[in-house]
């Protein structure tokens, strides 16, 4: 009896490596697909939304409330393309100028600590930020934003088809076995995930949206450029765990160093978006959240460790959606439900 649950351990941790081995060297195919499928709960989220308002919604049929829903998402996708082109004539043009701002503040720096007196400082100077080329590096990630948003064109066209699936889903479910029990289950199953990550979704996006807007207006009241770019952003990392929230202070404050020449600015500006991610993290968000997917901490900071290994940037993204979806398919046989019970906050799967 112990060989044998020995030789299922060994065989358990075979499979997985396979299996992320083949979700690494294809994650160009798999990630594209993900993403389209959690498009697809968006807008089946929205739908229903929009379905659930008074006299408009109970009137509206259901093709048209799709159609609404595919159609603000869409907006959406031009919305993020049109800041980037809007954008990045103008983030080049001054790109020049950053870089001597960036080479002031440095100074300033220098000059509080008193290391300008100091000649290494100089030789410092001299080495370090000869090889910092801000207009170079402005220009590659606009160009990795612009190459993101092409593939965001492509998760749009297959959460497209996958809409146009969904009408023939309950048919193929009923389909899998001739069993009645197992597809009982199955719906069961399929219906649980659909809830939580539904839930989910449309919690996280309002989240998002509201720690958006209120780091627009504190960007904006600072004078900050860009600062529709820096919100939208700001709103998306807010879907990556922990490092998202770190992620989402450090880049507009990076832009203020090369823009500000005060540091008091700077500082209060810091302060002000670390607050706004504090507060809509650390209170609204258990507050309206919940435990809408009951995920161990622990096993989100894990599979965001992993997925982004296997992923990167993406697999940050998807990370929680996937976790809290493996939780509930091993919660559904004995064999690994321990897994799932581990992967649980409370113990309850």
């Amino acid at each position: 009896m112990p060989n044998a649950r020995f030789e299922a351990l060994v065989h358990g941790a075979a499979l997985a490596l396979i299996i992320g081995w083949v979700l690494y060297i294809g994650r160009g195919v798999f990630v594209p697909v993900v993403l389209g499928v959690l498009v697809v709960y968006v807008i089946v989220g929205l739908t229903r939304l929009l379905g659930r308002l008074p006299y408009l919604g109970r009137s509206m049929p259901s093709s048209l409330a799709y159609a609404l829903s595919t159609l603000l998402i869409g907006a959406g996708f031009a919305f993020a393309v049109y800041l980037v082109v809007a954008n990045m004539d103008s983030v080049l043009a001054r790109g020049p100028l950053y870089q001597e701002s960036l080479l002031a503040s440095i100074q300033r720096v220098a000059v509080i600590l008193g290391v300008e007196t100091e000649p290494t400082w100089i030789s410092l100077r001299q080495d370090l930020l000869a090889q910092i080329n801000v207009h170079r590096v402005i220009g590659s990630t606009v160009v990795s934003v612009t190459s993101i948003l092409v593939g965001l064109v492509v998760v749009f066209l297959y959460a497209s088809f996958l809409l146009l699936e969904l009408r023939h889903f309950p048919a193929k479910l009923a389909g899998l076995s001739s069993d009645p029990q197992r597809i009982a289950r199955i719906r069961q199953v399929t219906s649980d995930i659909n809830t939580r990550i539904g839930s989910y979704l449309a919690l996280k996006t309002f989240l998002s949206l509201l720690l958006g807007a209120v780091s627009w207006v504190i960007m904006t009241l600072y004078g900050l450029e860009f600062a529709t770019f820096w919100a939208v952003l700001i709103a998306l990392l807010n879907f990556v765990p922990y490092i998202g929230s770190f992620l989402g202070v450090m880049f507009p404050v990076a832009m203020a160093l090369v823009q500000f020449a005060d540091l008091d600015t700077i500082v209060m500006l810091l302060i002000y978006l670390s607050a706004a991610q504090f507060v809509i993290g650390n209170f609204l968000d258990p507050y309206v959240m919940g435990n809408s997917l009951n995920l161990s901490p622990f096993a989100i900071l894990v599979s965001l460790t992993i997925w982004s290994g296997l992923w990167g940037i993406a697999g940050a993204f998807l990370a929680v959606p996937i976790t809290s979806i493996l939780t509930i398919v091993l919660s559904g046989f004995a064999g690994t439900r321990p897994i799932a019970v581990l992967l649980s906050r409370d113990g309850r799967v």
